[in-house]
């Protein structure tokens, strides 16, 4: 059986320096016509997630999150450039993609809180959209919780290939260990973000690694 490695995007494969964050702060003032008071906590979050608190923080009740995304990708798309400069790829991340890309026996895709839209310019912006079957991912729109995103991309992936796959998440957040967990799993952690490893190992994922930079662990890791 193949396994279906399922990657998260922010502090993971990258650090996008807070441009996602900035543009979304940008749209919501300018659909909701309210000013930004609270910002939340993003990592780990669905989109659909932290648009639900955000309007109920602000006691915005007159915008459907798919008004706010359609203009949110708007200024992404405009500030795009801003990633790859501001931004900057985690320790070791080309060299384990460029690794698993060559094995008949993995296929990588992309599970993340990220709309769609903007998941893809976070990843081009570095060059690694080559390395994913983002078709078979799961996006932020796709459910409030994250363990429902990992459950759409084994559901797509089986359409698509018409095969069963052995589900391997690899994330830096407590949400990504639990979501992985949920689905039966293997649960890859890397402490490249806000979370600490010990705090990770603590939420049950399988296997915690500082970062990417060793080629061997991380192989052992995702494929073992």
């Amino acid at each position: 059986m193949r396994r279906l490695v399922m990657w998260d995007i922010d502090y993971t494969l990258l650090r996008g320096g807070g441009v996602a964050a900035r543009a979304w702060r940008t749209a919501f003032t300018e659909v909701t016509g309210v000013a930004w008071r609270d910002t939340p906590i993003f990592g780990g979050r669905t989109d659909l997630d932290i648009c639900g608190g955000v309007f109920a923080a602000h006691g915005v009740t007159d915008c459907t999150p798919e008004t706010f995304f359609a203009r949110y990708v708007e200024i992404v798309d405009t500030v795009r450039h801003e990633f790859a400069e501001q931004g900057a790829l985690m320790p070791g991340v080309r060299e384990i993609l460029a690794h698993l890309g060559d094995r008949p026996d993995i296929v990588q895709t992309l599970v993340t809180g990220n709309v769609p839209q903007v998941a893809a310019m976070k990843i081009t912006a570095f060059g690694l959209d080559g390395a994913f079957d983002a078709e078979i991912g799961g996006y932020g729109t796709d459910d409030s919780v994250r363990a429902a995103l990992v459950r759409r991309s084994l559901e797509r992936a089986r359409a698509k290939y018409g095969e069963p796959f052995r589900p391997v998440v690899i994330g830096d957040t407590v949400n990504d260990v639990t979501a992985a967990l949920a689905n039966d799993a293997v649960a890859i952690a890397v402490a490249t973000g806000a979370t600490p490893a010990a705090d990770l190992a603590a939420a049950g994922a399988h296997v915690v690694l500082p970062d990417l930079s060793d080629l061997e662990a991380a192989v052992k890791a995702l494929t073992g």
